[in-house]
């Protein structure tokens, strides 16, 4: 439990260097946008993949459901409403880790092993604020961006998965949306974007960064990055949920 709690404590005073350090993207700025694009780029098609998937995944499901009603008219609402509240944050986030997270932290993990980060400080420059700050706010700023952009593609996937499935018009789809996905929907959608793209930036620098060990040292980096993001991700999926329904029930949301 103490192992527990100073690991815990060493996360928190990282995350807040690297936050306090956001300056120091006008310094590296150069490393920032090359690590921008790259993270960009190389999870452009997991977050398409993921968002067309889990909206028509959610979308056949409702259907299955709904139709025994005679409730199809309010498909195209609570699907979407669904998918961005619960299920999509948390299905792309998790597929953003496996590949973002761990690609992040291998990459420092062997700059670590390698001495790479050593030759930096020898040369009189601070590592974390040319190899790390940069890596972190790249793939914070890259995951909010494409969570947002995957629940966007969700929608449009739920709207084709029922077009050919269930024969479901898509004017038909979209005509409870405005009256399901509510403010407080694509608000607590934007909030989880916001924080699970901090907290997969900062394990999967920490955990590179703090890598020990030769190869074998990478992979278990690499182990906990998977792991910890993942369950940094429920967690703060339950907590966040929790918090927006208690603002919700006081009255004083949007």
């Amino acid at each position: 439990m103490i192992h527990r709690l100073e690991a815990l404590r060493e996360h928190l005073r990282f995350f807040w260097m690297l936050f306090i350090r956001l300056p120091e993207l006008f310094t590296e700025r150069r490393e920032f946008m090359r690590q921008f694009a790259d993270v960009g780029v190389r999870s452009l098609s997991t977050t398409v993949t993921a968002g067309i998937f889990t909206g028509a995944i959610m979308a056949l499901q409702f259907h299955l459901q709904l139709k025994d009603f005679g409730a199809e008219s309010v498909l195209g609402g609570l699907n979407t409403s669904g998918t961005i509240r619960e299920v999509g944050p948390i299905l792309i986030a998790f597929m953003l880790a496996g590949k973002v997270g761990a690609f992040t932290s291998a990459e420092l993990g062997t700059m670590k092993v390698t001495d790479q980060i050593q030759a930096v400080r020898c040369l009189g420059l601070d590592p974390i604020s040319f190899f790390v700050v940069p890596r972190f706010w790249a793939v914070a700023l890259n995951s909010i961006l494409l969570l947002v952009f995957g629940l966007v593609i969700s929608v449009l996937g739920g709207m084709i998965a029922v077009w050919m499935v269930a024969d479901i018009n898509p004017d038909q789809y979209l005509l409870m949306v405005e009256r399901f996905a509510t403010s407080e929907s694509i608000f607590l959608a934007v909030s989880k974007s916001v924080i699970f793209g901090l907290l997969m930036g900062h394990i999967c620098c920490a955990n590179g960064y703090w890598t020990e060990g030769g190869t074998q040292g990478v992979g278990l980096a690499v182990k906990k990055t998977a792991v910890q993001s993942m369950v940094a991700i429920v967690l703060a999926d339950f907590f966040i949920s929790w918090i927006v329904e208690i603002i919700v029930r006081s009255g004083d949301f949007l």
